[in-house]
């Protein structure tokens, strides 16, 4: 007697509906997707926040404590790189920026050199206080302003003739004011400030002179070579020398 074909055809014929197999493949893919997804949203989430000691300021050239290019709107194609490594607490910085500061400044405002300054803060270490991180945020932030170039000055002109003695919270929104940076542009700095917002990229900052081989304070290195000057007009000629 010949085989129910029907009973055959029941036995080789796939059920009705949907695999559980494929189900569970389609299950697991749509899990994996979600995770990746939420790595990726969680990680550039952490890379652009604004929270306390996170955020880099505006003008950073690395994200490693590279150094703040203080005139990028202004600076020519042709023009020198001119890294200058200074602590707000070194008496030699604040020599060196008395004598040569405006010259500096002129040469980063007209774009004839592209002027990188790295705040470091390694005497906080020697005097026993945080005055060199707290001016390093503050200058960050007043980087974030639009202020960079003109809190810098400030801060040196007023650099305590007492070494050590430091700057107090006061006397850095002094200079902020003094500066220009006022209304709601002062309330973000104040809380820039207040919440130590840059307080990693100052570390890093410093991390990455000693990296660099940096050892002393004021550090001036023109292409990546050091080099000294006694005059501003000896610094203009070496800028001109070195430009393209």
């Amino acid at each position: 007697m010949r085989p129910d074909a029907k009973k055959k055809i029941a036995t080789v014929t796939p059920k009705k509906g949907p695999n559980p197999v494929v189900i569970g493949a389609v299950v697991a893919a749509v899990l994996i997707v979600g995770v990746v997804v939420a790595i990726l949203v969680g990680a550039s989430g952490k890379n652009n926040t604004s929270s306390a000691g996170s955020a880099d300021p505006v003008g950073i050239v690395a994200n490693d404590g590279g150094g703040i290019l203080a005139n990028a709107a202004t600076v020519k194609g042709n023009a020198p790189t001119v890294d200058l490594y200074e602590d707000f607490q070194c008496p030699t910085c604040g020599a060196l920026e008395k004598a040569m500061g405006p010259t500096f400044s002129s040469l980063a405002k007209t774009g004839e050199i592209r002027l990188i300054v790295h705040t470091l803060s390694f005497l906080d270490d020697n005097l026993k206080n945080d005055s060199s991180k707290r001016s390093a945020n503050a200058v960050a932030c007043a980087s974030d302003a639009g202020k960079f170039l003109e809190y810098h000055a400030a801060v040196f002109a007023a650099q305590p003739a007492q070494e050590g003695a430091g700057y107090t919270d006061a006397q850095l929104t002094a200079f902020a004011t003094e500066v220009g940076i006022t209304g709601p542009a002062l309330t973000t700095w104040q809380k820039c400030t207040t919440s130590g917002q840059h307080d990693v990229y100052v570390a890093d900052t410093q991390d990455a002179a000693s990296r660099a081989g940096v050892n002393q304070t004021p550090t001036v290195r023109l292409n990546g070579k050091d080099i000294t000057m006694s005059t501003p007009e000896a610094l203009v000629a070496l800028v001109k020398a070195a430009t393209k």
